[in-house]
């Protein structure tokens, strides 16, 4: 189970909490910049110092959520997931969605699984033994078929080198059980954001997945306290919404320990 943090307090919190691996969430952190959830919406080098900062807070592992890797030129991705790297992060993820309205919503085949493997040389060129995660957005882009897309690009990430594979948004556990035994027995992360999924630890387990992360999901629960709290000011002129609020004692008890 490795949660996403958003910010360095979120970090601190979910250490604390027991967790025994973090991994950084794009959408989140966009957000506490007051940027979209977009592929190329926050810039490269403030990803880097977000990235940097979230592996400075914590001492578990922590997995990066480089979006494309921002760059279509190899050259560059390599150079890019090189300076990723570089922040100190265990592991990190390159997604085959393009992010530019001038291409096509993902990379065709062939340029995504030479992505990958160039994604993979860098890696190792750092001598660093860094993970490689390999996401495959065809639920995300309105795939026709995202069942099908993504196990077929799954397959092909794990043979350029990929250690881990992810597709989000697949709920179906059917799907899901397909995509652990196609990539077997390289291990699978499932991403769940919504409790109406029906997906439960257990259940995921059972299908054989190996990693559960959440994406931008606690930072959109923050968000929406912090949005029904501000409403609620703003309609009512009163401030009953704040008898939620995590007491001074907490922060100050959490955010004094060393770390």
């Amino acid at each position: 189970m490795i949660p996403n943090p958003w910010d360095i307090g979120s970090a601190v919190f979910l250490h604390a909490a027991g967790f025994r691996a973090l991994a950084t969430s794009s959408a989140g952190f966009a957000f506490t910049r007051g940027l979209p959830d977009e592929v190329l919406a926050v810039p490269r080098d403030a990803m880097l110092g977000h990235i940097a900062e979230i592996v400075a807070a914590t001492s578990l592992p922590v997995s990066a959520d480089f979006q494309s890797g921002y760059a279509h030129d190899l050259d560059a991705l390599a150079a890019n997931v090189r300076a990723c790297v570089a922040t100190g992060v265990a592991g990190l993820s390159i997604e085959d969605a393009t992010g530019d309205r001038t291409m096509t919503p993902l990379y065709p085949m062939d340029v995504a699984v030479e992505r990958i493997r160039t994604a993979r040389r860098a890696i190792d060129d750092t001598g660093l033994g860094v993970l490689l995660t390999a996401r495959c957005e065809a639920y995300l882009v309105g795939d026709p078929d995202p069942a099908r897309t993504s196990i077929d690009r799954l397959v092909a990430f794990a043979d350029a080198g990929a250690d881990c594979l992810f597709a989000p948004a697949v709920r179906d556990p059917d799907t899901i059980a397909a995509m652990v035994k196609a990539v077997a027995p390289k291990p699978v992360n499932v991403i769940v954001t919504h409790p109406d999924t029906g997906l439960t630890v257990a259940l995921l387990a059972d299908l054989g997945v190996r990693r559960i992360s959440v994406g931008s999901a606690l930072a959109r629960v923050a968000w929406g306290a912090f949005m029904r709290a501000a409403r609620s000011i703003a309609e009512t002129g009163t401030f009953d919404a704040l008898a939620d609020a995590a007491p001074f004692s907490d922060f100050a008890e959490l955010f004094a320990q060393p770390r």
